[in-house]
This record gives structure tokens, C-alpha cells and sequence, in this order.
């Protein structure tokens, strides 16, 4: 953002030229700066305005003075303020739009699996990497240099097999669990995959929370118990749980998996390139998931009686499914997988709130307040920074591709660095290193 500020001060001066030169050369300030710069050099300006003053006895009047500091402080407050309250909201509106697409693949799948019979997770699945391939794995063939596949597949083509691997089994086993167990059940474990993401986060990302996250982290599952517990209490069906036991133990692995997943595309997409991650989930995911589907539901998709309804209904949930896994990366770039995973929670809420006039659900009370106790979670974990502990043997794998680390410490006990967050860059008193 540009800033134009032009200060006029009456100067004790010993010609009117001389008084052209100081104005022009002092007080006719345009510069560029970042919003996380913005902040700290409104403040500086006047600092050094003042003390230039003061340098050259250069008189200002008092009225002018009083003027021009209280109006630059008001502005700065506001635009502080209104800085945090944007990025915050942003934040939360990033969130939820992810919970929407996720509401949309549970709607498009209920129709299929209850009103069509076609029990087809695999082949749903398999569609859209078939479009992730289409789209991003192409994107990346017709690359030249580095970042063409086959310099990709060259370098790390085992490491994206078994992260294929990973993601198609954490949906297959999460869909596979409500055949056995319960949806609360499902619902409450499913929540697991949280703390996987906090502890993966801390060892292998090195990211460091403060007392405020685990209130928010806290406060969400809180809602999510509520949202629960309005289920039961209206009697909402809850599935067969022939085998209860075998159905937790798929949901557990299944959450363990998403969480490994989620970690390790946060860091793709915060070191490497959005693209690849896609290009490699499309490539491998509709290899592997391919193979899945030949031997374990090719029988299942034969028994689909196929019509223009199950197609838009395919349709809709390859969409929402394409949707959900290429605007996930920007959202997780922008934020964490921690803070992504927080906001999924209300995934259920608005599948409920559709199943109210689709359904005819029963409403409580109780899922309002659930909604408003996950946002107010949501608000309290967003609202601080985190950062991530420096460690000097993975101090290069945080930066940002094309930029050069120039401040990379050699000696000295291990300090925090300011890294990324969803509110940007907090200013402290401690000592931080800057990842560039």
C-alpha cells in the first residue's frame, strides 16, 4: 500500500529556498511497505521527523505538532484494529467455506448410498484424482526446468507414493467405520486426528503453541462434545455398531492417517509448491485408488443403475471433492493444518442444518450453541501466533522458494523465529530469527 504523507510546518529558515529543499527533501514522504511493515513505519516516520526537527532547529508549532501526532496515532490504532479483525475474519470465512465443500460430499454421498444404493466410496474417491491428475499432474509435465514431473519423480517420487497411499486409506477407512460403528462414534473419535496434528506438528514441523491455542483447541472439542450430545438427546440416528470395537479402531486409524497427511501437506505447500502436491496426490492417488477399485468394488459399481440423477450426483461430489483438496493447500498455506482441522468441525453442523429441511432432522437448541462454542474456539486460536522453535539441521526447509536465506545463525543456543500464522507476523519482546 502506498502512503503519501506531506507535513507542512512553519520553519525558521534563512531563505524560502532553503525552506523548498527541506520540505521537499523531508516532509514529501511516498513509500511502499508490507502490512506487517506498515505498522512499525508510521511509527518510526514520526520519530525521525521529530528528532530531525530538533537536529536542524527547526521549529514546529504546537498546535501543528498536536495535531499531526494525535491524528497519526488514531490512524495507527484503527488501522491495527481493523488489520487483526480483518485477517481474523478472513481467517474463519477460509475455514468454513472448506466446511461447506465437506458438507457437500456428505449430502452427494447420503443420496447415493440411501436413495440410489450405490455404497461406491472408492469409486468416488478415484474420480477425483482422476481430475486432480487431469488438472495439476498435466500442469506439471509441461513445466520446463526443476519443477517438471519428471525432475519432481526424480527426486521424491517414493515419498509422494506413500503419501498417496496414506490419503486414500484415511478416506476409505473413516467411510468403512459407519458400517460398524455408531455415527457419535464416529463423530467424537474422528476428532483424534487434532492431537495428531498438534503432536506431528511440534516434532517434525517444530511449531510451538502458546497456552492460548490449547484453550481453543479445548474449547472446540467442547463444541463438538455439545453438538454430540444434541444428537442424542433428540434421538438422531446413530447407525447400526454391530461391530463397535472393529468400527472405533477404523476411525482411529483412519484420523491418525488424515493427521500425517495434513502435516505433511503443510509442509509442501509451505516449502515447495501447491502444484506439485496436487500433481503428486493426482498422479499416485489415481494409480493406487485405480488399483483399490479393481479389486474391491468393481462389483459394487456394477450393480449402480445408472441414470441422470446418480450422474449429477457423482458429478456434484467430484466437484465438491475437487474443490475441498485444491483450495485446501491455500487455506493451510495461509494458516496451519492445526487451525484447518479446528475448522472442519463444524462440517457436521451445517450437514445437520441441510438435513433439517432434506431430512427432516429434529433441531435443538444445543446445535446453535455447538456452532458458536467451535467459532468461539476457532477465534481464540487464530487470535495468537504461533511460531516455530529454530533448529539449524531443518533451518533451510523453512523458507520460501526463490528467496534467499541471508540471516541463517551458526553459533549460539537454539532461539524461536517468527514464522507463519493466520493474524501474520506478532510483535514480541523475545528474540526471533526471521525465516525468510
Amino acid at each position: 500500500m502506498m502512503f503519501d504523507w506531506t507535513f507542512e510546518v512553519s520553519m525558521e529558515c534563512r531563505s524560502d529556498e532553503e525552506l523548498q529543499v527541506r520540505k521537499k527533501s523531508i516532509f514529501n514522504h511516498s513509500f511502499f511497505s508490507s502490512r506487517a511493515e506498515a505498522q512499525s513505519s508510521a511509527v518510526n516516520k514520526v520519530c525521525s521527523i521529530l528528532l530531525y526537527s530538533i537536529k536542524e532547529s527547526v521549529r514546529i508549532d504546537y498546535q501543528t505538532e498536536t495535531t499531526f501526532v494525535g491524528l497519526t496515532l488514531k490512524l495507527f490504532s484503527l488501522r491495527c484494529l481493523g488489520g487483526v479483525c480483518w485477517e481474523l475474519l478472513l481467517t474463519l470465512a477460509l475455514g468454513q467455506v472448506l466446511s461447506l465443500l465437506i458438507c457437500g460430499i456428505g449430502l452427494t454421498s447420503k443420496y447415493l448410498a440411501d436413495d440410489y444404493h450405490a455404497n461406491t466410496p472408492v469409486f468416488q474417491c478415484f474420480l477425483n484424482y482422476i481430475l486432480l491428475f487431469l488438472v495439476y499432474t498435466t500442469t506439471l509435465a509441461v513445466r520446463q526446468g526443476e519443477e517438471n514431473l519428471l525432475a519432481i519423480l526424480k527426486r521424491r517420487w517414493w515419498k509422494y507414493m506413500i503419501l498417496g497411499l496414506i490419503d486414500i486409506e484415511a478416506n476409505y477407512l473413516v467411510i468403512k467405520a459407519y458400517q460398524y460403528t455408531t455415527l457419535t462414534s464416529v463423530q467424537l473419535l474422528d476428532c483424534f486426528v487434532i492431537p495428531v496434528v498438534l503432536l506431528l506438528s511440534w516434532f517434525f514441523l517444530l511449531v510451538r503453541y502458546k497456552v492460548l491455542h490449547f484453550v481453543g483447541v479445548g474449547v472446540c472439542l467442547l463444541g463438538m462434545g455439545c453438538m454430540v450430545g444434541a444428537d442424542v438427546l433428540v434421538g438422531r440416528q446413530q447407525g447400526l455398531g454391530d461391530h463397535k470395537l472393529l468400527g472405533d479402531l477404523l476411525v482411529l486409524a483412519g484420523a491418525t492417517l488424515y493427521g500425517i497427511s495434513n502435516v505433511c501437506e503443510e509442509f509442501i505447500v509451505k516449502n515447495l509448491s501447491r502444484v506439485e502436491f496436487l500433481g503428486m496426490m493426482g498422479l499416485f492417488g489415481s494409480f493406487f485408488s485405480g488399483i483399490q477399485l479393481a479389486i474391491m468394488e468393481h462389483k459394487e459399481l456394477l450393480k449402480v443403475q445408472w441414470d441422470w440423477q446418480i450422474g449429477l450426483l457423482y458429478i456434484g461430489f467430484s466437484a465438491c471433492m475437487f474443490g475441498l483438496y485444491s483450495f485446501m493447500p491455500v487455506v493451510i498455506k495461509r494458516t496451519s493444518a492445526t487451525a484447518v482441522n479446528l475448522s472442519l468441525l463444524t462440517a457436521d453442523l451445517y450437514s445437520l442444518f441441510c438435513g433439517l429441511f432434506l431430512f427432516q432432522y429434529k433441531f435443538s437448541g444445543l446445535y446453535l450453541l455447538s456452532f458458536f462454542i467451535i467459532i468461539l474456539g476457532l477465534v481464540f486460536y487464530s487470535s495468537s501466533s504461533t511460531y516455530v522453535a529454530q533448529d539449524p539441521r531443518v533451518y533451510k526447509q523453512f523458507r520460501n522458494v526463490g528467496n534467499a536465506i541471508t540471516d541463517t545463525p551458526t553459533v549460539g543456543p537454539l532461539e524461536p523465529s517468527v514464522t507463519y500464522t493466520s493474524l501474520g507476523q506478532e510483535i514480541e519482546e523475545e528474540p526471533r530469527v526471521r525465516v525468510a
